[in-house]
C-alpha cells in the first residue's frame, strides 16, 4: 500500500513542501510573539540542558511554566509538532497514520539522543565545569546532532524493514527549511542588538555567493563534460548539485532544461551521501583550522556543504565547537549564533539564486537547443520557457524566512521597547527550531542509503563530486569566505 495520496488541492502553496515549511514555520513565530503583548504562547515549549542529573536534563523554556515537569513539557511538545506536521502531511496527501507513527519513533529517537548530547562530559564548556563537579569535558554541546545522524544511518543502512517504515515521517528537508523560517527571527534579535556587525555579515555573504556561482557552477560543468563525458543534461544537474545546493539545485536545474526525471534522484542519493561526510568532518576540520577566525568558519560551511540541511547542521556544530575552543585558549566567550548566522544567511542567499539560475539555465537550454531536440518537435515546445517559471523554481520557505526576520526587525526599528520582548520570543521558538534540526539530522541518516553508491553508473558520479568538492570547492570556498570575513567577529557574552 502506498504511503502517498493525491493532495486535497492543487494549490501549490496548500500542496508543497516547501510551502508547508514556510507555514509551520510562520505559525511558530506568530506564537512566539506573545511576549510583545504580554502573553507566553510558547514557555511550555521543552528545552534540553547539559546535565549530570538525567532528571534536570529537561525543562520547559520559560520560567512562567517552571512549576511543570520536564517530561510533561516534553510531552505537550512531541503533541504540538505531532498535530501541526499532521495537517501538513494530510493536506499534501500523505499517510497520515504511517506518518504519524513514524514520526513519533523519530521524534523519541532524535531527543534521547539530543539529551545525550548535553551530558555535562559531552556538552560542558570549560567556565561550567567547577558547577558540575567535574574535571573535564568535551565542550561538543551539539553532538545530540550528530548521535542522531550516526543512528539513522545505521538504521537506514542495516535495518532496512524498520526503516522503510520510518521513511513516510523522514523529512529532512521539510524539518530544516521549517527551523530555518524560525532562524529568521533570531538573526533580526541579532541584527537589532549588533546593527554594523549583522549588516557586514548580510551584505558579503551576498557577495561571497555571487563570487561562488561564477566560480563553482562554470569549472564543474567544464570538468564533467572535458574530462567525465557527461552530456548535458547530466552535466547540468550535477554542476548545480556539486557546486550550488544539493539536492534542491540538482531538482531544480533538472527540470530547467528537462533531464530525464531519473538523473535527478540518481545525483542526489549521491549528493546526501556527500552531505553526510561532510556534517561529520567538516565542523571539526574548521575548528581546527579556522577557531581564531569564526566568521569564515560560518560561511565556509554556508558555500561547502550542499543542502539546507547539512549546511545549517555544520554551521550549528561549527559554532558550538569554535566558542568551545575560543573560551579555552583565549578566555573569549564568543556570543552563541553568530557564526550559524554566516552559515544561514550564506544558505539563504544561495537558495534564493536558485530559482533565478534554474531560469537562466531554462532560456539557454531552450534557446540553443542543447539537448538536441529538433526544431518544431513537440518535445522542443514543451522546453520553451514560461515567465512564471523562476517562480516555479523559487524555494518558498525563504518567502516565510524573510517574513521572520523583518516583521521583528521593523518592529524593534520602530519601538526598540520590544527588542527585549521579542527576544525572549525568539528563544522559546529556538528550542522548537532545535527539534526540528535534531529530526533532520535523524532523517539525513535514515535516508543515506550507502548501497546505492555502488549502482551501475554511480561511479562516474563519485568520481566527479570528489573531484570538484576536494580539489576546489572546500578550498575556494574557503577562500572566498576568508576575503570577506577575515578579521569579524562574534560580539562577546
Amino acid at each position: 500500500m502506498s504511503s502517498e495520496n493525491k493532495p486535497l488541492t492543487k494549490i501549490s502553496w496548500l500542496s508543497s513542501e516547501d510551502w508547508w515549511a514556510a507555514w509551520l514555520g510562520l505559525f511558530i513565530f506568530a506564537l512566539s510573539l506573545g511576549p510583545i503583548f504580554g502573553a507566553d504562547l510558547l514557555g511550555w515549549v521543552t528545552k534540553t540542558n547539559t546535565w549530570i542529573n538525567l532528571g534536570k536534563s529537561v525543562s520547559t523554556v520559560s520560567g512562567n511554566f517552571a512549576g511543570m515537569s520536564g517530561f510533561m513539557s516534553l510531552l505537550l511538545t512531541y503533541l504540538f509538532l505531532l498535530a501541526i506536521t499532521c495537517i501538513g502531511t494530510y493536506v499534501m496527501g500523505g499517510n497520515v497514520k504511517r506518518f504519524a507513527s513514524g514520526f513519533t519513533i523519530i521524534f523519541a529517537i532524535t531527543m534521547l539522543c539530543i539529551i545525550l548530547g548535553k551530558y555535562a562530559y559531552i556538552a560542558a564548556t570549560p567556565d561550567k565545569l567547577e558547577s558540575y563537579g567535574i574535571p573535564w569535558a568535551l565542550g561538543m554541546g551539539d553532538m545530540g546532532f550528530i548521535f542522531a545522524m550516526i543512528i539513522g544511518l545505521i538504521i537506514g543502512n542495516f535495518f532496512l524493514d524498520f526503516a522503510d517504515y520510518l521513511k513516510a515521517a523522514a523529512r529532512p528537508e521539510w524539518y530544516i527549511k521549517t527551523g530555518i523560517v524560525i532562524l529568521g527571527a533570531s538573526i533580526a534579535v541579532k541584527t537589532l542588538g549588533a546593527m554594523g556587525l549583522a549588516t557586514t555579515v548580510i551584505i558579503r555573504g551576498l557577495c561571497a555567493v555571487v563570487e561562488a556561482y561564477l566560480v563553482y557552477w562554470a569549472v564543474v560543468y567544464f570538468i564533467a563534460r572535458k574530462y567525465f563525458k557527461f552530456t548535458p543534461e547530466w552535466a547540468a544537474p550535477l554542476a548545480s548539485g556539486i557546486s550550488i545546493c544539493g539536492v534542491s539545485a540538482a531538482i531544480a536545474t533538472g527540470a530547467a532544461v528537462r533531464s530525464r526525471p531519473v538523473i535527478p534522484v540518481i545525483l542526489s542519493a549521491v549528493i546526501i551521501v556527500f552531505v553526510a561526510l561532510e556534517l561529520l568532518f567538516l565542523p571539526w576540520l574548521a575548528q581546527v583550522l579556522l577557531w581564531n577566525e569564526p566568521m569564515v568558519a560560518g560561511a565556509w560551511m554556508g558555500l561547502a556543504v550542499k543542502s539546507d540541511g547539512g549546511a545549517i547542521a555544520s554551521g550549528a556544530i561549527t559554532d558550538s565547537l569554535i566558542r568551545a575552543r575560543a573560551l579555552k585558549e583565549l578566555g573569549i566567550n564568543w556570543e552563541e549564533g553568530w557564526m550559524l548566522m554566516a552559515t544561514t544567511t550564506t544558505k539563504v542567499f544561495i537558495d534564493i539564486f536558485i530559482g533565478v539560475w534554474a531560469f537562466v539555465l531554462a532560456i539557454i537550454w531552450s534557446v540553443f537547443n542543447i539537448n538536441g531536440k529538433k526544431p518544431g518537435t513537440q518535445a522542443n515546445q514543451k522546453s520553451q520557457v514560461k515567465a512564471s517559471e523562476i517562480w516555479d523554481r523559487f524555494p518558498k520557505f525563504i518567502i516565510g524566512f524573510v517574513l521572520t526576520f523583518f516583521v521583528i526587525l521593523l518592529l524593534g526599528l520602530a519601538d526598540p521597547s520590544t527588542v527585549d520582548a521579542a527576544s525572549a520570543g525568539s528563544s522559546h521558538a529556538n528550542a522548537l527550531r532545535s527539534i526540528f534540526f535534531g529530526l533532520c539530522f535523524f532523517s539525513i541518516g535514515l535516508v543515506t542509503n550507502v548501497r546505492k553508491l555502488w549502482q551501475e553508473g554511480m561511479g562516474r558520479i563519485v568520481a566527479v563530486y570528489a573531484v570538484a568538492l576536494c580539489g576546489f570547492i572546500l578550498w575556494v570556498g574557503l577562500l572566498i569566505s576568508w576575503i570577506f570575513y577575515h578579521g569579524i567577529y562574534p560580539p562577546t557574552v
